[in-house]
Formats: structure tokens, sequence, C-alpha cells
């Protein structure tokens, strides 16, 4: 297996992937903008809701609009130290873990919890989600149990970076 790609690396992939949401984002937030003020979306009767749906999805686009543009500054100003030998694992940390027999390679970043990178090797997990938390302040060797989704993983950290 290559090696895994440097966090610079990674902390760039994440970014774009959150662009790349960012831009999707606004154009959906624009469309559904221009169809709750379009002169076809008034209404017909009293029950027509039309323009109503698309005012409220217009501003729950937005909300996530002002999400992703913190998530992104947030991501922007990680650091993308090298943690020492010992060191806990804390936000910027690449973590390698097995479970089950198998690596699992997470990283601690503020923002894009779920993401994959590095051609799916590398999972996004956040401080505060249930396995970030779990994550924070272990080292190499320490095992950390995890409930999620009904199940629960258990983890032994082998390296922090």
């Amino acid at each position: 297996m290559p090696p895994l790609p440097a966090k610079p690396a990674l902390k760039d992939e994440l970014l774009r992937i959150l662009t790349a949401d960012l831009d999707t984002r606004e154009r959906a937030h624009r469309a559904a903008r221009e169809a709750a003020t379009h002169e076809e979306a008034r209404p017909e009767n009293d029950k027509d809701t039309r323009a109503l749906e698309q005012s409220y999805l217009a501003r729950g686009e937005a909300a996530r609009i002002e999400e992703l543009g913190a998530g992104l500054a947030e991501v922007g100003a990680v650091t993308t130290r090298t943690f020492g030998q010992g060191e806990p694992a804390a936000l910027g940390a690449l973590v390698v873990a097995e479970e089950d027999g198998a690596e699992v390679v997470l990283w601690l970043a503020p923002y894009g919890g779920g993401s994959r990178l590095a051609g799916d090797r590398v999972q996004v997990v956040t401080p505060r989600s249930p396995l970030g938390r779990a994550l924070v302040g272990k080292r190499a060797g320490d095992e950390c149990e995890v409930a999620l989704a009904g199940r629960t993983r258990t983890l032994v950290v082998v390296s922090v970076d």
C-alpha cells in the first residue's frame, strides 16, 4: 500500500471538497430564491404554497451556506504540524488505528466529518463527533470504544501524527 499523503495535501483535498459543496449550495440557494419570487410562483388559491416552500428551501440553503463558510475558515486555519512520539491526539492529528484487524486512518479536522480523502483511505472525523471525542487525548497503544449506529466499535491507536 502506498504511503499516506502528507497532512497539507489532505487539508487541500478537504478544502476542495468543501468549496465544491459550497458552490453547489450557492447555486441551489439562488435557484430556490428565484423560484420563490418568480411571477409563476404566485399562489393561485389559498392552498397553493409553492412560493412558501421555495422560500423555506432558500432559507435552509442560506443557513447551510453560512455553516459551510465557517467550516471552510476553520479547516483553512487548522495547523498541519507533526505530533511528537507519545503526544496525545488533538485537532489536526492523523490517527492510525486498528479495528477488527484492519487499519483505519482518521484525520481529526474541525469540519467536514465523514468526508473520505486520499482515495477513500482517510476518513475525516471532528472532535464534536462521538468517534472524534473518543480519539482526542488518546496516544499510541491506547484503546477506545465508541458506540455508533447501535454497535460498539473498539479501536486500538497505532500512531498519532
